[in-house]
């Protein structure tokens, strides 16, 4: 069976200033997302399965179901702030989803298969689908074995501000052991500084392996967030803010040995928005990709 990929776009797009996930950035009008499902199918991956908020459900199915129906099959699932562990009341006063791991649980109806789950604001390139697709059609549904995509530091930056990474601690056998969400990463004079603990400043080596949120599970991940999701509502600082991301259920499996994750170093080019002014940038290199014959001028009929 192919492995399925799932696209997290249920963001609100704050720093951006709007829906990224339906802005135009290639020649015809095609989005980030667009090239993704591209790379996919070209890949190996069989069906696509769209995690949105309902509330931008009629702009969403305009800009991809309509075109992409026909060519793929695809579906839309909702992340719902409500949709919680049974028993556990939503906070008062709550007004956004509960994070990545969230998004990723509201496709488990949907998913029968190991599967990928992506952001749609990021351009991961061609040859991290190939790896991630070979990695999973490996897989069996019932194994804890599963994999993320790793890039250079150094190209996952912006010039517009800094940045917030999942710095990946890795072994030599090539396994995870570990992510550290580093904030305030940016250039400086040079160097790559980013907000160390106890608020001074770090220094990191370019060739550092970050994690851009491209994920591979099998099935048995629903199971783990279900339990990993129920004690972080019940406990979490924050009730009307925190969230629990994908790194925070996976670093616990790691630590439990409930889990292992390869990591898949990407020589990809990666692209991402996450300020308005990085569109002009990543719409020259997929301009230039294009022109280079890596994709056409076209994406779909």
């Amino acid at each position: 069976m192919k492995p399925s990929l799932v696209v997290l776009a249920a963001g609100i797009g704050n720093r951006y200033g709007g829906l990224k996930q339906v802005d135009a950035f290639g020649p015809n009008g095609e989005t980030i997302i667009d090239y993704a499902v591209f790379d996919a199918m070209r890949s190996g991956f069989g069906r696509v399965v769209f995690v949105i908020r309902r509330s931008i459900e009629k702009e969403f199915r305009s800009a991809f179901l309509a075109r992409l129906e026909g060519l793929v099959d695809v579906s839309c699932v909702f992340q719902e702030i409500g949709d919680i562990p049974a028993g556990c009341p939503v906070p008062e006063g709550r007004t956004k989803p509960w994070g990545t791991s969230q998004a990723v649980l509201a496709a488990a109806a949907e998913i029968r298969e190991p599967f990928a789950a992506i952001n749609a604001d990021d351009f991961y390139g061609r040859s991290a689908f190939e790896a991630m697709a070979a990695f999973l059609r490996e897989r069996e549904n019932g194994e804890s074995r599963y994999a993320l995509v790793g890039y250079r530091l150094d190209r996952t930056l912006s010039e517009h501000g800094s940045v917030a990474r999942g710095v990946c601690e890795v072994g030599p056998d090539g396994l995870l052991t570990g992510i550290v969400e580093r904030l305030n990463i940016a250039r400086a004079a040079g160097r790559i500084l980013a907000s160390g603990e106890g608020g001074g400043e770090i220094e990191l080596s370019p060739d550092t392996i970050v994690s851009m949120n491209f994920w591979g599970f099998t099935p048995t991940f629903f199971d783990h967030v279900r339990r990993e999701f129920e004690t972080f509502v019940k406990t979490c600082p924050d009730p009307l803010k925190s969230e629990i991301y994908i790194p925070l259920v996976v670093n616990e499996l790691i630590r439990r040995g409930q889990a292992v994750v390869r990591v898949l170093e990407s020589p990809a080019a990666w692209f991402g928005v996450t300020y308005r002014e990085d569109k002009p940038r990543v719409a020259d290199a997929i301009r230039g990709l294009v022109d280079s014959g890596v994709y056409p001028a076209r994406l779909w009929p």
